[in-house]
C-alpha cells in the first residue's frame, strides 16, 4: 500500500524542485523528507528520484506517481469534505496562506472569532506571496490563500482552483507633510513623473502596478529605495526620502507627519481573492472561513 504521507513528501519535491525546498515547504526535516521517498521508493520497487548535479529530479517513474497520485489525493480529499459537510461539521485542520497586509487587516482580525465560533477548527497561518500562496495551495501543501490582483495586471490561476472575491482595496500616495502634493486633494500619474518612489522590488504584483499607473505618461517611475514591507515605505516617506504608494488595507497609522494623498486616472484599486481546490468545495471548515474573510 503507498503511504500516502510519503507521496505528499514526493509532491512536494516535484514541485519545489529540491528535498530542502519541500522541507522547508512541509515543515518538515530534509533527511525526513529523504527517509519518506525512500520508503516509497521501497513501496513500489522503482526509482523516483534521481541525482543531478548537487540536486534531484524526479524519474519517469516518480512523475507517473506524480501525476497519478494528485488525482488520488484529490479524490480523497473530496470524500473527506463530503463527509464533513453530511455531518455538517466545522472541524479539522486548516492551512491558511495569505500576503503580509492581508495578514494584517483581513485574517487576523476574523481567526479568534473562528476559533470562538468553531472550538474544533483548528488554523495554521503562514505569510505568502501571492504567486507562492498559488503554487502551494494548487500543489495541495496549503488548503486556503488570499491573494490580490491590481487592476489589470494577470494572476494565472490553475483551472482546479476555486477563487472567491472577498473585498476590493485602494491605495493611496504617501507623501510627507511638507511635500508640495500634500495640499492636494487628489493626485494623477501625470503629477508624479518627477519624483522619487519607495517602492517593492522588480517582480512583486505591486510594483507591476506601479509601473502600469505611468502608461500614458511616456515615462517610468523614478525608483529610489526598494522595500518589501508598507511599514518601511512609511518610515522612509517620514524620512523625506521619497513618495511611496501604499494600500489602505493594513496599513498602520500614518500620524501627523504623513499625508494620504488620493490618486486617480487610474484608482489603485485591488482585488482581495481566496482561493480554495475545488476538491474541498463541500468543507464546511473552508466556508466558514471564507464567510468570515468576506463578512470582515
Amino acid at each position: 500500500m503507498i503511504d500516502l504521507a510519503a507521496l505528499t513528501s514526493l509532491q512536494a519535491v516535484a514541485t519545489h524542485g529540491s528535498v530542502v525546498g519541500a522541507a522547508d515547504a512541509l515543515g518538515f526535516t530534509p533527511s525526513a523528507v529523504s527517509q519518506q521517498v525512500k520508503r516509497l521508493e521501497k513501496q513500489t520497487g522503482v526509482p523516483l528520484l534521481e541525482r543531478v548535479g548537487r540536486g534531484v529530479m524526479l524519474t519517469q517513474h516518480g512523475r507517473h506517481l506524480v501525476d497519478a497520485g494528485a488525482r488520488l489525493l484529490s479524490d480523497l480529499e473530496e470524500i473527506e469534505s463530503g463527509l464533513h459537510h453530511q455531518a455538517d461539521a466545522v472541524a479539522g485542520h486548516l492551512r491558511v496562506a495569505a500576503f503580509s497586509t492581508a495578514m494584517r487587516g483581513l485574517v487576523a482580525p476574523v481567526v479568534r472569532r473562528l476559533r470562538d465560533a468553531h472550538p474544533d477548527l483548528t488554523l495554521t497561518l503562514a505569510e505568502r506571496e501571492p504567486w507562492d500562496t498559488i503554487d502551494l495551495v494548487a500543489s495541495g501543501q496549503t488548503d486556503l490563500g488570499v491573494v490580490h490582483s491590481w487592476g489589470d495586471v494577470p494572476l494565472a490561476i490553475p483551472d482546479h482552483l476555486a477563487t472567491t472575491s472577498v473585498a476590493r482595496d485602494v491605495a493611496d500616495v504617501i507623501v510627507h507633510r511638507e511635500h508640495p502634493l500634500a495640499a492636494r486633494s487628489r493626485v494623477t500619474p501625470h503629477d508624479l513623473v518627477d519624483e522619487d518612489w519607495i517602492a517593492t522590488p522588480e517582480g512583486t504584483i505591486c510594483r507591476q502596478w506601479l509601473t502600469r499607473m505611468y502608461d500614458g505618461t511616456g515615462r517610468l517611475p523614478r525608483i529610489a529605495h526598494q522595500s518589501m514591507e508598507f511599514d518601511s515605505h512609511l518610515a522612509l516617506v517620514r524620512a523625506g526620502l521619497g513618495i511611496a504608494l501604499v494600500p489602505r488595507l493594513g496599513r498602520q497609522p500614518i500620524g501627523d507627519e504623513l499625508v494620504a494623498v488620493l490618486a486617480e486616472d487610474p484608482v489603485p484599486t485591488r482585488e482581495i481573492v481566496a482561493l480554495h481546490r475545488r476538491s474541498m468545495a463541500k468543507s464546511p471548515a473552508v466556508t466558514a472561513v471564507l464567510g468570515a474573510l468576506t463578512g470582515a
